[in-house]
């Protein structure tokens, strides 16, 4: 399983499928993360909640995200609406979903409710913010795929720079917890893969470095050249 999930934060229906374009031409790519900013819970907003009738365009005419025969697409919901928003991301063909422990005010309730809604075949992983406790997901561990560490202070954006927090909080959380699989999300360079990898992390969440290298392929080769005792 591969090391480097690659990360789309699309500004417009035209960003969204260049990138998409290019990640599905990269054979080596397996999964790839979608972000969805709704501009509340954090900011600026995406698409599409920047043109919210054009994915639902999208839905009516069946449309699928590309290359689903390889390709596993994950959404990384950073809103309010967080299981509303999720139901046309599945009917394209994800099928996982990232919740931030702070979007919601009922946890349990989401994760019920989502589970009830979207049934078995979705996995599940609950996002903690650099400076969220632990403890937040302390009662939900049974119930998640993975664990998603954020790896910047503003979440939301590309480009923003590491916070070594997360280092502190990934070490306490796989002491705490070997069996499962966490990613760190947000502000990755080598350097900082390097030291997350020794940290025992599944999957690394990788947006700009990706996408603004001059050779995004040769990017991701480098990075993945890191090894990782799990994967999911």
């Amino acid at each position: 399983m591969n090391l480097v999930v690659p990360a789309v934060l699309p500004i417009s229906s035209k960003d969204f499928e260049e990138k998409l374009s290019l990640l599905t031409r990269i054979a080596s790519v397996s999964r790839v993360q979608i972000d969805v900013v709704d501009g509340t819970f954090a900011a600026p907003a995406s698409w599409p909640y920047t043109a919210p009738a054009e994915l639902q365009r999208r839905v009516k005419r069946n449309a699928m995200l590309p290359a689903l025969d390889r390709i596993e697409y994950e959404i990384d919901l950073m809103c309010f609406d967080a299981e509303h928003a999720a139901a046309p991301w599945l009917a394209l063909g994800a099928t996982r979903l990232t919740f931030h422990a702070k979007s919601a005010v009922d946890v349990p309730r989401l994760l019920a409710s989502a589970r009830k809604r979207y049934g078995s075949f979705v996995s599940y992983g609950l996002a903690l913010d650099i400076t969220d406790n632990i403890a937040l997901v302390e009662p939900f561990i049974g119930e998640l795929s993975y664990v998603q560490f954020m790896g910047i202070a503003h979440i939301g954006r590309q480009g923003e720079p590491f916070d070594e927090r997360v280092y502190e909080k990934v070490r306490t959380f796989h002491l705490w917890h070997p069996e499962v699989a966490i990613q760190v999300d947000g502000g990755i360079s080598f350097k900082s893969a390097k030291k997350l990898v020794a940290l025992d992390v599944t999957n690394l969440v990788i947006g700009s470095a990706i996408l603004r290298a001059k050779d995004p392929a040769a990017a991701l080769e480098a990075f993945e050249t890191f090894t990782t005792p799990y994967g999911v």
